[in-house]
C-alpha cells in the first residue's frame, strides 16, 4: 500500500466539528478522547522569557521523525486499521502532491492541509512520500505531518510546526503503553488547560 492524495476530505471533518479552539485543536488535538499526553522533543522551558530553542535536549533521543515513528510502533496496537490511516501535511512546508492540485485540500482556520491516506507505516518513510510527492531532489527532507490518525479514529497524533512537542489524544491504555514505552519523553496534558505555546 502506498500514501494517496485524498481529494474527497470528508475523512477530516470530525476535525472541524470540534468545540476547541484554534491553538488548542492544532496543539493538543480535538476533543473526546479519553486522556491526552505530549510527545516533547526537547523538555520544556523552566525559566521565565525562556525560548524553546534555548533549551538543551538530549541528542540520543533522535529525529522528530524517529521518535514519532517510536510512538506510532506504540499506538498502532490500539487501532484495528493500521493500513488505513490519514495524514494532514501543512502547505507551508512547501510540498506538491504527485498527479494533484498545488492547492491544498483541506483547512482550518490560519493553516492549509493537504490530507493523505495510507498505513500507518508511511510515517517517515521517505520512500513512500518521495512518490507521493513527486521528488527526486537528494537535499529533500520529509516534512512531520501535522495530524495522523487511523480510520476508526482510536487517536489522533498533532504536531503543529511551532511547539516543540506532539500531542496525543488516546484511550487511557494506549498513553498508559506510551508513557512507558523508553526512549519517549511524554508527559500527561489536560485539554482544559491552555497549550504551552498559544493561548
Amino acid at each position: 500500500m502506498t500514501v494517496t492524495l485524498c481529494c474527497d476530505v470528508s475523512a477530516a471533518a470530525w476535525l472541524d466539528s470540534t468545540d476547541s479552539s484554534w491553538g488548542k485543536l492544532v496543539c493538543l488535538g480535538p476533543d473526546g478522547f479519553e486522556r491526552y499526553a505530549r510527545l516533547r522533543f526537547i523538555p520544556d522551558p523552566t525559566e521565565t522569557g525562556q525560548r524553546e530553542g534555548d533549551v538543551a535536549g538530549d541528542e540520543d533521543r533522535g529525529t522528530e521523525t524517529e521518535q514519532l515513528r517510536t510512538a506510532v510502533d506504540v499506538l498502532s496496537a490500539h487501532t484495528t486499521t493500521v493500513d488505513a490511516c490519514y495524514f494532514a501535511l501543512w502547505d507551508g512546508w512547501g510540498v506538491t502532491p504527485a498527479g494533484g492540485s498545488a492547492r491544498p485540500t483541506w483547512q482550518l482556520p490560519d493553516r492549509d492541509y493537504f490530507l493523505f491516506q495510507g498505513p500507518l507505516s508511511a510515517l517517515g518513510d521517505e520512500d513512500q512520500w518521495r512518490e507521493a510527492l513527486r521528488t527526486s531532489d537528494a537535499r529533500w527532507w520529509l516534512p512531520v505531518p501535522a495530524f495522523v490518525w487511523p480510520a476508526d479514529r482510536a487517536w489522533c497524533l498533532t504536531k503543529d510546526v511551532d511547539p516543540h512537542y506532539a500531542s496525543i489524544g488516546a484511550s487511557g491504555a494506549a498513553i498508559e503503553d506510551l508513557l512507558v514505552r523508553s526512549g519517549l519523553d511524554l508527559v500527561l496534558s489536560d485539554p482544559a488547560d491552555t497549550p504551552p505555546h498559544y493561548s
